[in-house]
């Protein structure tokens, strides 16, 4: 008997503009989005997750955008009711959660050796095979969660499921993009967020792009094989099956156990996502821009569109929809995701950016933005080989020449750096306020060194504090290291004066 049809029951968590939030489901979520804020979610990788299944089921619905001229009608007109409305019903038997032959993302006829915990779904919950994070739900005994939640979660699951090696079926790599930042440029409603993401793919590739509930589930005979294919297309890319699930369905309305395995490898190459951000590795060639130990500001101008198009596709979309009317210009930017070492996931994250309105119109400030990131880098360096100099000569009491992996230990639990990285962040935040049309991009680098001149004065100081009522030694080695600082802030301080406003005559 099938339950929980997706299109109509409550699964989606949205937030209006008064503040009162609602779950809705796919057809209201859409037919809504007008006068929906946005969607919102305890897990950033939830939020991208369904984000990524809507502009799915856009791409199909509305068999489009093709070109950009299709895209700024769209943008122009809105949604169009009836064909959202037409395509969800022609589609309605494989919107059942729970359904005999197309449950929604899963596999019908998986039978797993052991029904695991729902814990398994879920990244921020503790699960079988996984090191505890924050989480500490017993998997034995693990309770249950809601259809809707289990909704969410299977989704985020196939978007962000990393390799982990054994499997009862088979083994799969990592889903397309579940290790890069992925961005999604904020609009003033919901349906300009995904508007301004619904980035144009030829009619070729849109006519055979199916995503997953088109597609007929997998059989568990050629999952047990390593089933692999190539994308057809972005709503493929946006929903790919990276794992077999299977709800079990002996608590009516509640879940408790699933199966949890391999699923559909990914053989395509090359494949772009409009969601993410790359560089080029001269090794590796392009590579997309991922979470790191450091904040992703740090990267910020791998967000900015340039000749080089590296930049994330529907930043560029966004920007193209907008030129004519900049008052629809996306102010801001959010950017989900994990970041994870040898398939082991060590955190999660969503940071939100304000957009610079010199973005607006034809302008390209990703070069000038770079050359500030890099003004902060270079001077960071000079901080940091006066502390590791400073450790060196502390832990060297003389003519000993200490061992690498001990300057390296004391660096770490030096403060100065992290200190001077946490301060600047705030400034830079504030500098890309001044990117305005009108502004001068000199007198824009002229406030930022003088942020960076003072922030690393600052950092030295607070460290040096630290150091004056310690003995001859430690104060000896602080004036052995400072030289590094000393050039560095003599430097800063040229090139200020160089970039100086000129006073006005009277």
């Amino acid at each position: 008997m099938s339950r929980f049809n997706l299109i109509d029951e409550k699964w989606i968590p949205v937030r209006f503009p008064d503040g009162t939030r609602d779950e809705l489901g796919i057809r209201d979520t859409l037919l809504q989005s007008g006068n929906i804020a946005a969607i919102e979610d305890p897990s950033p990788l939830v939020v991208a997750a369904l984000h990524r299944f809507l502009l799915a089921v856009l791409y199909r619905a509305l068999e489009g955008p093709t070109d950009i001229d299709q895209a700024k009608a769209l943008f122009k007109e809105g949604l169009s009711e009836g064909r959202v409305t037409s395509y969800l019903e022609r589609w309605r038997e494989r919107f059942w959660l729970f359904d005999d032959e197309y449950p929604f993302g899963q596999i019908p006829t998986f039978e797993p050796k052991a029904w695991r915990a729902w814990t398994a779904l879920a990244a921020e919950h503790n699960a079988d095979n996984a090191k505890v994070l924050f989480d500490h739900v017993d998997v034995e005994s693990p309770g249950t969660i809601s259809e809707a939640k289990a909704t969410r979660w299977i989704l985020a699951a196939q978007t962000f499921s990393v390799s982990c090696g054994k499997s009862e079926l088979s083994h799969t790599n990592t889903a397309p993009s579940a290790t890069a930042a992925m961005v999604l440029p904020l609009g003033r409603n919901l349906q300009e967020t995904l508007l301004f993401s619904l980035v144009p793919q030829n009619q070729e590739i849109t006519d055979v792009d199916k995503p997953l509930w088109e597609r007929n589930p997998e059989s568990v005979k050629s999952l047990k094989v390593g089933y692999g294919r190539s994308e057809s297309g972005l709503a493929d890319r946006y929903t790919w099956r990276i794992r077999s699930i299977r709800l079990e369905a002996n608590n009516p309305g509640r879940i408790e156990k699933l199966a949890f395995a391999s699923g559909v490898d990914d053989s395509s190459v090359d494949q772009a996502d409009p969601m993410l951000a790359y560089r080029i590795d001269d090794k590796r060639g392009k590579l997309p821009i991922q979470f790191r130990e450091r904040g992703l500001w740090r990267d910020f101008d791998s967000l900015l569109p340039d000749g080089s198009h590296l930049a994330p596709q529907v930043i560029e979309h966004a920007t193209a929809l907008t030129r004519s009317n900049r008052d629809r210009f996306p102010r801001s930017a959010i950017v989900l995701g994990q970041a994870n070492n040898k398939a082991k996931i060590e955190y999660w994250r969503m940071e939100r950016f304000a957009l610079p309105d010199a973005m607006v119109g034809n302008r390209y400030i990703r070069a000038e933005i770079s050359q500030l990131l890099k003004d902060s880098e270079e001077a960071q360096k000079s901080l940091w080989v006066a502390c590791r100099n400073f450790a060196r000569n502390v832990l060297s009491r003389g003519e000993r020449e200490p061992v690498r992996k001990d300057i390296s230990a004391f660096l770490e639990q030096m403060a100065a750096i992290s200190w001077y990285w946490s301060i600047l962040e705030s400034c830079f935040h504030e500098i890309l306020q001044e990117y305005t049309l009108e502004r001068d991009p000199d007198d824009i680098r002229y406030e930022w060194l003088k942020f960076v001149r003072d922030t690393l004065l600052a950092a030295w100081k607070k460290h040096s504090a630290s150091i004056s009522t310690g003995n001859a030694w430690a104060i000896r080695a602080l004036v052995k290291a400072e030289r590094p600082v000393l050039q560095k802030l003599k430097e800063l301080n040229d090139e200020i004066k160089k970039l100086e406003p000129q006073k006005e005559e009277v």
